[in-house]
């Protein structure tokens, strides 16, 4: 079977060119912050353009205090911070290439992609029954994240078990002696990896309606970048069989909803298509779509459970401390969440928002996990969760400790096109 790759669509670069390297972002960020408040006109607007074109790395350097600024500057300063979001969007959505072409073992392999996509593996538990040490033979030109997964497992005889990693991991286990080539039997666009797994077809002689051929999938996307409300739009599959008859999906609805978990790096689905009405052997040629947002960078964010005022904007995201409330014998904190341009994210797939880390730091270090939480408030734009957490026999947070909530700060929606070709049909 033989699974031809389609061309990822994505979004446009940003038109502005980088600020060069050689300016010190440290040094001028204050500057040009200051200038949006100049009395020239021309040179609050250059300032601005300056800021724009420095890209999201200048966010690091804008100084801690902004109270000064006057109206037209703050709002010339949110142009620039909505601008410096949607380039890392943009960034975000483009697949990190693996370059392998200096790797000689399988060690030096999972290093280079793990360096390239931040996606860590686990060989460990398996001991000494996996050989690191393994020769590779890499190919000659760079590959996306999961293409070069395959390539490396390939040749080292391995596969992934994909309920014993997290969102940051995936661990590698023994391959089955009968499984076929990785890279054969998968197509790849964006981040995502699509195999089919199973053809069943049936014909029901009373009711020939309910008759139906399905094709089971598996759906795999890079770890760290767990897709939110992932789904396959009806109309968008077309496909035809070796003897020249066209697929038609069976009419079932307008999407195909697919599961995703940020703990388990694959789905699976299939697709409903009518049963052909000759015999066949293959399926020649199914396409589709895959539209789904696709969360940013995760960052974290840092509030003083002593200021009544806690609040840290972060790209996209604004992570706030409404109150600190009791909940005898525990306490409740109340965090506000909103993120701007949500779109379908914190519609009715918002569920990794709840899967966000949110722990206690005490001042000396220790960490502090919530004991369960409570979603008091929903928007368009965000929510409010209340996290449980038991301090003991103070009962409160004491001086020094802060909330962290760890998420990714940024949504863009996605589409891709995908091609399957060569299925063997029963």
């Amino acid at each position: 079977m033989v699974l031809q790759k389609s061309s990822p669509v994505f979004a446009q670069p940003p038109a502005t060119e980088p600020v060069a390297a050689e300016v010190d972002l440290e040094l001028e960020v204050p500057i040009w912050i200051a200038e949006l408040d100049a009395a020239e006109a021309r040179t609050r607007r250059a300032a601005e353009q300056k800021l724009v074109e420095a890209g999201p790395e200048a966010a690091d350097h804008l100084p801690a205090i902004l109270d000064e600024l006057s109206i037209e500057a703050r709002e010339r300063l949110n142009r620039v911070r909505k601008q410096w979001a949607q380039a890392k969007a943009e960034v975000q959505l483009k697949n990190d290439l693996v370059r392998l072409q200096n790797a000689k073992t399988l060690a030096d392999a999972l290093e280079a992609i793990s360096t390239a996509s931040e996606v860590e593996f686990d060989t460990e538990r398996l001991g000494n029954a996996i050989d690191m040490q393994k020769s590779i033979d890499p190919p000659r030109s760079p590959l996306t994240f999961w293409h070069a997964v395959d390539h490396v497992l390939d040749q080292a005889k391995l596969d992934i078990n994909f309920y014993g990693g997290d969102r940051n991991t995936l661990m590698l286990m023994p391959r089955d002696e009968n499984r076929p080539s990785r890279v054969e039997s998968a197509a790849y666009v964006g981040i995502y990896r699509l195999e089919p797994t199973l053809v069943t077809a049936r014909r029901v002689l009373k009711s020939p309606e309910l008759s139906g051929l399905n094709l089971n999938l598996t759906i795999e996307w890079q770890p760290n970048r767990t897709p939110i409300g992932l789904s396959l739009p009806i109309g968008s599959l077309n496909g035809s069989l070796d003897t020249g008859e066209a697929m038609v999906p069976q009419a079932t609805g307008e999407t195909i909803d697919i599961a995703t978990n940020s703990e388990l790096a694959q789905s699976e689905f299939f697709l409903p298509m009518q049963l052909p009405k000759t015999q066949t052997t293959k399926i020649e040629r199914l396409s589709g779509s895959l539209t789904a947002m696709i969360p940013g960078r995760r960052e974290s964010f840092e509030l003083d459970l002593n200021d009544p005022t806690a609040e840290q904007t972060k790209d996209q995201m604004t992570v706030a401390i409404e109150s600190i409330r009791d909940a005898d014998p525990l306490r409740e904190i109340r965090v506000s969440v909103e993120l701007e341009q949500a779109g379908r994210s914190l519609e009715s797939h918002r569920q990794w928002i709840f899967e966000n880390e949110a722990y206690v730091v005490l001042p000396d270090e220790t960490r502090l996990d919530h004991l369960g939480y409570e979603v008091f408030r929903q928007t368009n734009s965000g929510v409010g969760i209340g996290y449980l957490f038991d301090f003991g026999a103070e009962g409160s947070p004491p001086p020094g400790a802060k909330l962290i909530y760890e998420s990714p700060t940024s949504v863009v929606r996605d589409t891709v096109d995908f091609i399957l070709n060569d299925i063997p049909t029963p």
